[in-house]
């Protein structure tokens, strides 16, 4: 049980993102809120991992996080994302998402947190500008476009990039290679696990058939960079993250601060950003 007045997190997935999120919330505690319990795929092995963070850190079912947390971390995967959304929202409960790209599956996202009343926070992650996105979505955006540039190691199990006769893992490219050009939809299905951003941007703009991607392998990069380009009545954006790889090369390290800052925004009395 948490103090009276005080919000229970939990972390659903307990990887790279999860560990991290953990370890710097038992290291810098935020005030107002409490890391209380953890889930994952495998409990024992994340019980193993949770006595190394912090011994009091309870390990426990998916249905018992929802049940006892008022906010849960989903740091998992997009193929876990829709049993995660959908029971953190059947118990009323906010999430707070990294895996956007599993938003596509889970359709009943929005009515059941009305239903039920849920809220989801998608995490803004490794896509720049996200605040102002929103900010010209109140009024007219002509287009948005993003252009992902990924290191070939990330790509090169990638059955999308392998069916089109790329084999990056024994021949890596010479010079940047265009693997994807297409709607933030399509890119979604094509690469579930790595276009969390290009979701959430169409989340923040003009939705997944209207944002447009390009995806191209770049070896010259030491981690992913995304470019931006919203052309819009009250403002014209062009916006670059060039973002440092985590200690897993398909994990930017920004991740776990962007959730960091989520969950500060929950309870600090002054915020910067809508």
């Amino acid at each position: 049980m948490t103090p009276a007045g005080e919000i229970a997190v939990g972390l659903a997935g307990f990887g790279n993102v999860g560990r991290d999120i953990a370890s710097r919330l038992h290291a810098s505690p935020i005030a107002g809120l409490r890391l209380t319990m953890v889930t994952a795929r495998d409990l024992e092995k994340a019980r193993e991992a949770a006595r190394t963070i912090d011994p009091t850190l309870r390990v426990v079912t998916l249905a018992e996080l929802a049940a006892n947390c008022d906010v849960v971390v989903e740091c998992a995967t997009a193929e876990s994302f829709p049993e995660i959304a959908r029971t953190v929202l059947r118990a009323g409960r906010t999430l707070v998402a990294v895996s956007a790209g599993g938003v596509p599956n889970c359709g009943d996202m929005e009515a059941l947190a009305r239903e039920h009343g849920g809220r989801v926070r998608i995490a803004s992650g490794a896509l720049p500008g996200l605040d102002i996105v929103r900010s010209a979505a109140e009024g007219t955006i002509r287009s948005v476009r993003l252009i992902s540039r990924i290191k070939p190691g990330s790509m090169a199990k990638e059955p999308f990039v392998r069916a089109r006769g790329f084999d990056f893992a024994q021949t890596p490219p010479a010079a940047p290679v265009r693997v994807f050009e297409g709607t933030a939809g399509e890119a979604a299905r094509a690469f579930p696990r790595h276009f969390n951003v290009a979701i959430a941007l169409s989340l923040g703009g003009v939705g997944l058939e209207r944002t447009q991607v390009e995806v191209w392998v770049d070896p010259d990069i030491p981690g992913a960079v995304h470019e931006v380009v919203v052309e819009a009545d009250d403002v014209r954006l062009v916006m670059t993250s060039h973002n440092r790889p985590s200690a897993n090369p398909r994990t930017s390290r920004i991740v776990a601060p962007s959730i960091m800052a989520a969950l500060r925004a929950m309870v600090a009395p002054v915020i910067a950003g809508s």
